[in-house]
């Protein structure tokens, strides 16, 4: 039986705010608001890490104290490696100084981000907003945060792309987006919110010009240990098997 869509809301994981809405993992032992398990294959985990739901100083506190965050994650590395305004021979000095003078250096506007205090997990999922758009929506019944997505451009998500370089024959162009992880709250289930929140993610995407989007779920897995879900959930979601395996197999859906 369907929730009826006057008590459910979709919304997009940019700020503070959404961040703390986020549904609690049916496992006790994992956590959306501290799982880096896709974004670093090598050592991302799904575990509670408390330490992660902190915000940072603001860079404010940090350079009064003399000190810069320790750059312990490789994505956050890049993004403040990214943020860095390229030298620009017209100007006086590094600081931007006369570029309000200059015409041969226009004016940026500033892109959308979730800002250098975030919590650790809010600022990966932030790290697009300037060019892609949000990683992650939720979805709340009756103002209850119900179902949890990450999504985004396979480069996002180093895990999902290693498991993809396993089967050669997939199409390589265009790259397709990627559905990481689709979780409900136990208390939700069996109510069709979580197709309906996948089918959201899936119109979102197309709107951002991706062709195809794929998942990758782990046969066999406990329902509350896995965050790929089963086939079997994503063929009910319109996806069809990309490519068999009899423990990950790739899920695809076309989109238009």
């Amino acid at each position: 039986m369907d929730a009826d869509s006057a008590r459910i809301a979709i919304f997009d994981v940019t700020e503070e705010s959404d961040f703390a809405r986020m549904p609690p993992c049916a496992d006790p032992g994992f956590d959306h608001r501290s799982c880096d398990y896709w974004e670093d294959a090598d050592r991302g985990s799904k575990a509670i890490r408390l330490d992660w739901l902190a915000s940072r100083p603001e860079p404010a506190a940090q350079a009064a104290s003399g000190s810069r965050p320790a750059m312990d994650n490789p994505f956050l590395a890049e993004l403040e490696a990214s943020r860095r305004p390229p030298a620009n021979p017209f100007l006086a000095g590094d600081d931007g100084a006369g570029l309000a003078d200059n015409p041969f250096a226009p004016r940026r506007e500033p892109r959308p981000g979730v800002g250098e205090a975030a919590p650790r997990k809010l600022r990966l999922l932030g790290r697009g907003l300037g060019v892609v758009g949000s990683y992650a929506k939720i979805l709340t019944l009756d103002d209850e945060p119900a179902v949890y997505c990450q999504f985004g451009p396979l480069t996002a998500y180093p895990r999902a792309q290693r498991t993809r370089d396993l089967y050669p024959a997939l199409p390589d162009a265009p790259l397709p987006a990627v559905i990481t992880c689709i979780a409900t709250t136990a208390s939700a289930r069996g109510l069709g919110l979580a197709r309906r929140l996948v089918a959201s993610v899936c119109d979102d995407l197309a709107t951002r010009g991706f062709a195809a989007v794929e998942t990758y779920p782990e046969v066999g897995a406990r329902e509350d240990a896995t965050s790929g879900s089963t086939p079997a959930f994503w063929a009910s979601a319109g996806f069809v098997v990309a490519a068999a395996d009899e423990r990950f197999p790739v899920m695809r859906r076309e989109l238009t």
